[in-house]
């Protein structure tokens, strides 16, 4: 496949005491075109790490600036991912945004705003196993790759799988900048860098 007409966005969401009453969370995306890079965070307070995942991707949609454009989503969250491609929002949608066990679907208003930026695009979602470490062993790697092949396919070879490791990793990083910067009391974040 080829990628030089696809955006490619790899998003990250931390959470620092996830489940607790009072927490930290943050998000991480980066955006690439080409030689064209642009990176994004930020985070918020009293929040899960599923809202982290979503906002990364918002924030993402968002920033573009044309409509119709092919993108690429790398991201290591199976709810998110799962949700566009088994196509969840539509049951959920057609059920009054009720889930199967007849509770309210979780963070709405963010899933209603992705679908909003989503209908403007062709989106492809790749599931990637967080925090792999690529300087690691040869072997631990090549096991990683034949997961991330049985998740999406053998669209992209070894080298790429890497590389798109190494990208949701820095995104990782973004995402824990955002908690970082909360911690210290900025209230003015940079979302781009």
């Amino acid at each position: 496949m080829s990628e030089k007409n696809f955006v490619n966005i790899y998003t990250d969401g931390a959470c620092s005491n996830n489940q607790k009453d009072e927490n930290i969370g943050g998000w991480g995306a980066i955006l690439e075109f080409g030689e064209h890079r642009k990176e994004l965070y930020g985070g918020e307070t009293n929040t899960t790490n599923n809202r982290m995942e979503m906002t990364a991707l918002l924030a993402s949609l968002q920033a573009l600036k044309k409509p119709g454009l092919k993108l690429n989503i790398f991201s290591d969250s199976s709810y998110l991912v799962n949700c566009f491609r088994m196509k969840w929002y539509v049951k959920w949608k057609a059920n009054n945004w009720m889930r199967t066990a007849k509770e309210p679907v979780l963070n709405r208003e963010i899933w209603t705003q992705l679908l909003d930026c989503a209908e403007a695009h062709k989106l492809s979602f790749y599931l990637v196993k967080g925090h792999i470490n690529v300087k690691g062993a040869e072997k631990t790697l090549r096991a990683a790759f034949e997961k991330f092949q049985k998740h999406n396919g053998e669209i992209f070879d070894y080298e790429r799988f890497l590389y798109i490791t190494e990208m949701n990793n820095r995104a990782d990083a973004l995402a824990n900048q955002g908690i970082s910067d909360i911690r210290m009391g900025s209230t003015t974040r940079p979302q781009s860098l």
